[in-house]
Order: C-alpha cells, then structure tokens, then sequence
C-alpha cells in the first residue's frame, strides 16, 4: 500500500485526533513548507535519482512532420542511380507506406554533404551551423519506430504507445525527479511553426497527478495566458484569496489525501511565484548582443525558433527539469527540396548557438539535448501535384531515420547505426524509440524498469514492457 493510499483511509488529522489533538498540532508545524504556507509537501521537490546521474536536466528539439534522414544526416548516393525509377517488389514488399504506392519512383537528393569536424560526421550542406559542432554530437542512424503517421508516431515518441492518456517524457521526468526550480514548472514547452499532430498529448500528465504536465509557454507578452493580475486586483488581494482557497483545500485534502488536490494547491502556489518571477524570463536586455544574434533572433526566419531556443538555456539555468522545444512544417510530402531549405533556414542556426551556449557556459556538462522527429522520410517520390515543377516529395518511413544527441553522459563525435545504400531499411545498430527512452532515462539517473506508476491494479512505465540501455550513446 502507497502513502497516498494509506492517507486516503487513515489521515494524519484522523491519526492525531485519535491520540492527542497536542501532538497532532506539533506534528503539523513540523510538516510545514519553508514558506510556510501548507503541510502538503510539494509533488515537484527534487528527489533522488535511482544511481548517480550525468544528465541533471532535459531540452528535447521537437522537429514535428518527420525531417528527411536522407537530405540531412544520411547521404545515400545511390540513390542518385535510381532517380526517377521504381525499386524492385523484392526490396519494397515489407515496406509501411502511409500514402504512395511501393511502385513509387525513387527521389535523389539534390544535396552534397561533406565531413564536419575532427571525426569527418558527414552531413548535409543544409546544416552548416549544426555541422560546426559535428564533434559535440553523437549520430544515430538506425533509428526505428512502430507508427509511420503523425499523431501516433508522436505519442508513441513521447508517452511510449500509440493511443492517447499515457504521461508524457517529461512528465515522468518530473515524477521521477521532481524539478530544482522554486519559481518555475518543472516541465515548459516552447512551441513555433504549425504546432504538432499530437498537440498537448506530447506533453500531457496521463494518468499522473497533474502537477506533471507541461506548462505551455509564450515567447512574447505574458509567458502564460492570464499570468498577469487584472486591472484592479493587487498582489496582497490575490494572495489573500489563494490563502482562502488553500484553507479549503487543504481541509479536503486532510479528509481524502486526493493527489490531485495536492497537485492543484501546488499549482495555485507556483502560479503566484510565476507572477512574481516569470516575466523577467522575457527580458532579453540583459544578454549580450552578440548573443542574440547568434540565436538568429534578428533573422526573420529564424526570429521565433531563436528566441525559443534561448528562452530554453533561461529556463534550463533557473532549474526547470524537461523543457520541450516543437517546431512544425517538417511534413514534406510535396516539394520538398524548398521545404527543407525553408525548414533549415529556421532551426539550424538556433540549434548549433544553443549547443555551443549550452557548452561555453559548462551547461552541457549535466544538460542532455536530443533532436529529432517522430519517425523519417522514404527513398521514393511522393508526387501530390504533378503539374507543378520540382513538386516531389517524401513519404513517411519509421525504419532508418536520425537523430542525434548531446550533452551529459553523451559520447560525442559519433555516428551510431548504419542503414542500406538506399535507406529502406536499418543494417546495424537498430535503435527502438524504447531504446532511446531507456537509455534518456538512464542518463538522468534512473532505471527505465523501476520508473513505476501504479494505476487501474497494475505498474506502468514510459517503455512499458520493453527498451534496452544502448551503450554505445554512453561516454
């Protein structure tokens, strides 16, 4: 029997009654919170890792649609052998394919790719910034996932299965973990672009008290909706209020031990510190500007995934656990020579000035920074408008597409799996989206097989039954 479950039939008030209303009174002083406002203890206080970890904190760089492996990370020249043509039954027979037909003709990438860095990473002449710090990454190729479209190839990366009210990554991230930050949720998305298939099931706290769930962030004006007071409505009056709601609370809470109320007498408390403490997140005055311009927020490309990304390393400094990064229009099925230019020329500056911000400031040293899709892109053609020139584009493909990894516990300068000369399928170092979970979650500390939630009479977890540590990511 949990704690929470011994308290929902036997509360600390009933306990105290039934001995000694003194010693329940000392007994709650003694439960206190430092600021002494409630005897519930907060949901989101650090707690200790299962081993000693590398990774004391989380960004995740959400590229939503599927990025092409095959025009970014993977060069395939063969492919240029069988531009324009179909591939044989006997190579596409086993293929999941969302919309074209196996008979598809194949698409060559127009772009060169060359070695970056004192390890020779070969990657797309797309990407020279991300190429610059080519000796901090660690490359897999060989990734593989069980869904090839957009809403549950999301929610199969992020809650591990493909049907919706599982908790998110960074939600059993804080659960397990709890967050370092006083001021600020424990887990923040930052979103730009067309938003995500999934939406708020990338970040949702499933079955977990709700106190885990992401916290939605805006980059200009109040960073959440409604942060700021009312005309008229002062801070002492505000306070004055969230005390009352708390004594009521709290009075249910001491008859039921509900988590859920705890969760929201949490959340009251945390959004009165964000009014105090959040906006100042937006204020960039402070940073040099030379800083800003190496985010590329005075690129109008670039200026909403810039500020994103520096917004992510403040909020990463003042403790906040997970903080999600998603950027859309990655989903080429048409013209995709111009969508990925369109694409790059939004995330690859941002991307490479966070690494090297991250890395200059000793943040990497306990930061993991993960980059990557849902799932890749096919070797074949996608053709939705023929009557427009250069219209290709790529199909959904879950087997051999890319990611790549830095930061703590991280070995870098690294190329992880290997994938046939056309891409179709993986040849070494198969890496499930379980495998990738396992071993996150190693790096922050914990054994994927012990990070537990007991919920409807049974243990579940972000892998649920499977993933393996890939030890070749470790350093």
């Amino acid at each position: 029997m949990t704690f929470q479950q011994f308290q929902a039939i036997q509360t600390r008030r009933r306990f105290f009654q039934s001995t000694a209303a003194g010693l329940g009174t000392i007994a709650l002083a003694n439960l206190l919170e430092a600021e002494g406002r409630t005897s519930i203890a907060n949901p989101l206080a650090p707690k200790k890792s299962h081993f000693p970890a590398k990774a004391k904190r989380v960004v995740f760089l959400f590229m939503e649609g599927a990025p092409s492996q095959m025009d970014l990370f993977d060069p395939k020249p063969e492919l240029q052998k069988w531009h324009g043509k179909p591939l044989p039954p006997s190579m596409t027979k086993d293929l999941k394919l969302a919309f074209i037909k196996p008979t598809a003709s194949v698409l060559g990438s127009p772009f060169q790719f060359s070695p970056q860095g004192k390890c020779g990473m070969e990657l797309s002449e797309l990407l020279p910034h991300i190429g610059s710090t080519a000796d901090d990454l660690c490359l897999i190729r060989s990734m593989h996932s069980e869904a090839f479209n957009h809403h549950p190839g999301q929610l199969f990366l992020f809650s591990g299965h493909m049907i919706g009210g599982r908790p998110s990554m960074g939600a059993w991230v804080n659960y397990g973990l709890g967050s370092e930050s006083q001021n600020l949720p424990g887990f923040v998305v930052l979103a730009s672009g067309a938003g995500t298939s999934a939406g708020s099931d990338n970040y949702t706290n499933g079955f977990l008290p709700s106190t885990y769930a992401g916290t939605v962030f805006r980059n200009s004006g109040d960073p959440i909706l409604y942060l700021s007071n009312p005309d008229g409505v002062s801070n002492d009056s505000q306070r004055a209020r969230l005390d009352l709601i708390r004594d009521v609370n709290q009075e249910r809470y001491a008859s039921t031990g509900d988590q859920e109320i705890a969760s929201r007498m949490h959340s009251y408390e945390l959004a009165y510190r964000m009014q105090m403490n959040a906006p100042e997140l937006l204020d960039f005055s402070k940073e040099k500007p030379e800083t800003i311009e190496s985010y590329g927020i005075n690129r109008k490309e670039s200026k909403q995934f810039g500020t994103n990304c520096l917004l992510a390393r403040r909020l990463l400094e003042r403790g906040v656990r997970f903080v999600l990064l998603t950027q859309g229009s990655w989903d080429h099925h048409s013209a995709i020579n111009k969508g990925i230019r369109t694409a790059t020329s939004i995330c690859d500056q941002p991307t490479a000035a966070l690494i090297k911000d991250l890395k200059q400031r000793g943040m990497l040293e306990d930061t993991l920074l993960v980059w990557g899709g849902e799932f890749g892109r096919t070797p074949m053609s996608e053709i939705r408008r023929p009557e427009e020139a250069d219209n290709a584009g790529r199909d959904h493909h879950p087997d051999g597409y890319s990611i790549f990894m830095t930061g703590a516990g991280v070995k870098s300068g690294q190329v992880i799996g290997k994938t046939d000369p056309l891409g179709l399928s993986i040849l070494e170092d198969k890496v499930s989206v379980y495998d990738l979970q396992a071993t996150m979650l190693h790096l922050l500390g914990m054994d994927h097989t012990r990070l537990t939630y007991r919920h409807m009479g049974r243990d579940f977890r972000l892998t649920d039954v499977h993933g393996e540590l890939v030890k070749k990511i470790l350093s």
